[in-house]
């Protein structure tokens, strides 16, 4: 079987986008099926397009916005399954690796709204601006940063150590 060069170009492309992408999925949804299939299914349609894909300047953020546009689709679709069955469904809170402070961050980032742990995983672990993260999400600047500002505060609050064990602490060393 000969393999043409657009094929060979589109598997290095897979090769090197895939775990990028399924991190950023499981970040998004916190489960690994879930992220395997938002990768894969992003890289699929990548490939139906490749003519195209493959002559855009950065190919790897036009997967990432697919990948981001389909998780925010299965929200929706969620969203509406949930309210007409009157249930929600629960989030497994996983994270494979920072040790214990990491499995309580990750813990608290999966009690955020979807729209704000999506703003929060792209702007910070992503790196993206606040206009890329607003023009990735379709919203508009304003509320990206409320988002942002509110799961942060949130984040904090449920972080930080109660005040009396400052004071306790306090106490103690005297």
């Amino acid at each position: 079987m000969r393999v043409g060069g657009t094929e060979v170009e589109f598997r290095e492309f897979f090769a090197s986008q895939y775990g990028r992408l399924y991190w950023l999925g499981h970040l998004l949804t916190g489960d690994r099926a879930q992220a395997e299939d938002l990768a894969q299914e992003a890289l699929v349609r990548a490939w139906w397009t490749w003519a195209r894909v493959r002559t855009l300047d950065r190919p790897e953020t036009y997967v990432r916005k697919v990948l981001v546009n389909r998780h925010r689709s299965l929200l929706r679709r969620a969203l509406l399954e949930a309210r007409h069955a009157r249930r929600t469904r629960p989030e497994e809170a996983y994270l494979p690796a920072g040790g214990e402070d990491g499995l309580v961050l990750w813990a608290a980032v999966q009690r955020l709204s979807p729209r704000q742990r999506a703003v929060l995983v792209l702007r910070y672990h992503e790196d993206l601006t606040e206009a890329e993260v607003a023009r990735l999400l379709r919203l508009p600047l304003g509320t990206v940063k409320t988002l942002a500002r509110r799961g942060l505060a949130k984040l904090r609050a449920e972080l930080a150590p109660p005040a009396q064990d400052y004071v306790r602490s306090a106490q103690e060393d005297q």
